[in-house]
């Protein structure tokens, strides 16, 4: 039998920042391992103006309030910060295919750097050097993440979660012998996910007799 979870995510969604706590949980608990899936969430090429700004920030404030994770003001970034999620997105897929064990790791630091230290994580050496902070190698991260397989990989991504019907993140999915089910769309407190999550478990024990 083979089970897993599917993490359906992108690292500069704040809600998947408040959700975080949760996979931090079920990872360091190991009793099935996590698999990250980048869904793409915004492929911005202008600059954030005043008023997205504004709104941005309400909303951080307001995933603040719920899920108790740190938050800058979207102010400390800089001026011309345009909010395009592609680079992490694919920084996620290229940590995926050098060395799955390192990915949420990696995840983490680049949300963190984003959303608690305002860190500007679409720029190529920004994300390198966390990777390395994470374990990777820098100059085959580098290398990866040039390649054309980091954009084959995060397309075959986006498509795979398009053709699911996957539009909000985060989602987190259980698989079981290729059945998926679904655990959680969109922000969950994490009593609701683990109780979600030990009910899948126990069925999967029973079949497992």
């Amino acid at each position: 039998m083979s089970q897993r979870l599917i993490y359906v995510m992108d690292p500069m969604c704040s809600w998947c920042w408040g959700f975080a706590p949760v996979i931090e949980q079920i990872v360091q608990a190991g009793e099935v391992p996590v698999h990250l899936v980048a869904g793409g969430l915004r492929s911005a090429r202008e600059p954030l103006d005043t008023a997205t700004r504004d709104a941005l920030n309400e909303h951080w404030i307001a995933v603040a309030d719920v899920s108790g994770q740190p938050f800058t003001s979207i102010d400390a970034l800089p001026a011309d910060f345009c909010y395009n999620t592609t680079p992490a997105c694919r920084a996620l897929v290229t940590a995926r295919g050098l060395d799955a064990k390192k990915v949420w790791p990696l995840v983490q630091a680049m949300q963190s750097a984003f959303y608690a230290r305002a860190e500007d994580i679409t720029v190529t050496s920004t994300l390198v050097a966390l990777a390395e902070s994470a374990g990777y190698k820098a100059q085959r991260f580098a290398e990866a993440y040039d390649a054309e397989a980091s954009l084959a990989g995060l397309a075959s991504d986006i498509n795979w979660v398009g053709d699911l019907g996957i539009s909000g993140f985060p989602t987190l999915l259980a698989e079981r012998n290729g059945q998926l089910a679904l655990l959680a769309n969109g922000y969950q407190p994490p009593e609701a996910v683990q109780s979600l999550l030990e009910r899948w478990l126990a069925a999967g024990a029973k079949q497992a007799v």
